[in-house]
């Protein structure tokens, strides 16, 4: 995996900083509501945090839940067939659940949609089997 390349402006360096933070915490939200979703955020804090901090960075790459996932995405473009199945059935409890608490037929409908919506955008992503290579 490539090293993190730190921005050269001190400027530049904060933003991304703080655009590492704000994703680290949309992603953590994200955990919790359903319409949000987490990777995406936890993959631009990475992105971020390779720009502005090598410290953070490491941080994220260490972290036993998200480092995984983002080295997979970062050297292969892929994710584990395992974490698919975990993002499917997260998608179906906590849409399921939440259109369980809408009052009107057309907000459980969207819902609805929105699940889908999602669940085709995962479906999209290419899995790469742990065993190759």
């Amino acid at each position: 995996m490539t090293s993190a390349r730190i921005h050269n402006s001190r400027l530049i360096r904060a933003v991304y900083l703080v655009g590492g933070f704000a994703a680290l915490i949309l992603a953590v939200v994200g955990i919790v509501l359903p319409v949000l979703p987490t990777t995406p955020f936890v993959l631009l804090a990475a992105a971020c945090f390779a720009r502005s901090s090598k410290r953070f960075h490491d941080m994220l790459l260490a972290n036993r839940i998200a480092g995984p996932v983002i080295h997979e995405w970062v050297e292969h473009r892929s994710i584990r067939r395992q974490v698919k199945r975990w993002v499917y059935l997260l998608l179906a409890l906590s849409f399921g659940s939440s259109m369980l608490f809408m009052p009107s037929g057309w907000h459980q409908g969207m819902l609805a949609v929105l699940g889908v919506a999602l669940a085709v955008f995962v479906w999209r992503i290419p899995v790469r089997d742990t065993d190759a290579g």
